[in-house]
């Protein structure tokens, strides 16, 4: 039997992942699999037990509900997953089980040119509170940015932020991006902006994020962690008034990379034609 890995869930029958990872798989020349297995979480501690023993099983990705529930029953968790409190990604090595989170460095990967540059300030608004905004926020104070977290919950919001110093992190309730700012931004200057959506709000079936674009600094990226549609209406709004933008496949991508990696210890192809076909495959 070759070596395979997988996706778990509840639901799991949504998820891209066997598609991204078969298609890595396949450019890698790599005779494995990647499939998904819908668990609730009453099932994890006997889907664990049992995947302990498969020496061909290299570990799975892990997807809501779970991200916080599967902690307790890995041997060891990384640092990061750590400081974040969620887990998306669980490597086996020789039946020891290690908890990742992929989303923190996935969500940076499509930024890593403007982080590469000096800045004298960076500011990033995360519009959310759950399990991708606090991975996104981790990362993000990690990279020196002052964060402006607004949840739906301000309690939620605040609770975030606690996890981070003191000092450059503010809360504040998700319909203060909803009221117009009288403010006179200026110029972009020497600064990098960042305005994310963590919410589910513009997911097919879900109602828009509401938004007035007069809280956006000139020149801010608009990153929506949401993939389905691939273009939100944020992102619509934000592309016609010239705001550059990021797509939820980035991140999607960036964390599926990583977990790869881990998983089939190759790393998956990033050229150009390789990341154009994998995007069809993902929109299809």
């Amino acid at each position: 039997m070759n070596a395979f890995a997988e996706v778990i869930g509840d639901p799991i029958a949504q998820s891209k992942s066997p598609i991204m990872h078969g298609f890595w798989l396949e450019q890698a020349g790599i005779d494995g699999s990647y499939g998904r297995s819908h668990l609730t979480t009453d099932a994890l501690p006997d889907f664990f037990a049992a995947r302990r023993s498969d020496p061909h099983w290299r570990g799975c990705n892990v997807t809501l509900p779970h991200k916080q529930a599967v902690m307790p029953l890995l041997d060891r968790i990384d640092p990061t997953a750590q400081a974040i409190g969620a887990v998306n990604t669980i490597v086996s090595r020789d039946g020891v089980l290690i908890g990742h989170n992929t989303d923190a460095p996935g969500f940076l990967e499509p930024l890593r040119p403007q982080l590469a540059e000096r800045h004298l300030l960076r500011t990033a608004r995360i519009l959310g509170t759950g399990g991708a905004a606090r991975a996104i926020a981790h990362a993000l104070w990690e990279e020196g940015f002052t964060l402006i977290i607004a949840g739906r919950d301000l309690a939620k919001a605040q609770a975030l932020a606690d996890a981070f110093g003191p000092q450059d992190v503010h809360v504040c309730t998700l319909d203060t991006f909803a009221r117009p700012l009288d403010f006179d931004w200026g110029e972009a200057g020497d600064r990098l902006d960042l305005v994310v959506n963590a919410t589910s709000l513009g997911m097919t079936g879900k109602p828009p994020l509401p938004i007035d674009f007069s809280n956006l600094p000139p020149g801010a990226i608009v990153y929506d962690a949401i993939y389905a549609p691939l273009v939100t209406p944020l992102l619509a709004e934000a592309q016609a008034r010239g705001h550059p933008t990021i797509d939820g496949l980035s991140m999607l991508i960036g964390q599926g990379r990583i977990a790869f990696e881990h998983f089939f210890g190759a790393v998956p192809p990033s050229d150009p034609d390789s990341e154009a076909e994998l995007r069809a495959r993902l929109t299809a």
